[in-house]
C-alpha cells in the first residue's frame, strides 16, 4: 500500500481540494479515496491534517429532493420542540440544557407573584 504525499500547509498542487472546497465549487467526492493530505505544524501538539481529493474525479452534488428537504425541516423542528413544555423555542435546544431555557431556568418571582 502506497502511501499518501503529504504537502505542506498552502502548498498543495492545483487539482487537488478539501471537502469544504470541494462543496464551495458544487461539487463532491464521490467516493474516490483520499488523495493527499496537507499537514500544518504546530508546536507542542502532532500538525493539523487536512485531507485533499482530486477535483477531476469529483462529481456533482446531488440536488435537494422535496423529500429530503421534508425531513430536514422535520428534523430541525424536532431541535426547536422543547420536550417539557412540548413549545417552538425558536431557537435549537441546547444538548446541556436539555430543555428551552424558561423550562431550564424557571423565574422563582413567577411563583411569587402568582400568590
Amino acid at each position: 500500500m502506497a502511501a499518501l504525499p503529504v504537502f505542506r500547509w498552502r502548498l498543495a498542487p492545483d487539482g487537488y481540494a478539501t471537502r469544504r472546497q470541494l462543496r464551495a465549487q458544487g461539487l463532491r467526492p464521490g467516493g474516490q479515496g483520499v488523495a493527499a493530505q496537507l499537514e500544518r505544524p504546530r508546536r507542542r501538539r502532532g500538525p493539523l491534517v487536512a485531507y485533499l481529493y482530486r477535483v477531476d474525479l469529483a462529481l456533482p452534488v446531488r440536488p435537494m429532493t422535496p423529500a429530503r428537504r421534508a425531513a430536514l425541516a422535520k428534523a430541525n423542528a424536532a431541535r426547536r420542540t422543547c420536550p417539557a413544555c412540548r413549545t417552538d423555542a425558536g431557537y435549537v435546544i441546547p444538548a446541556s440544557l436539555g430543555t428551552c431555557v424558561t423550562c431550564a431556568y424557571p423565574d422563582p418571582c413567577d411563583s411569587v407573584r402568582s400568590v
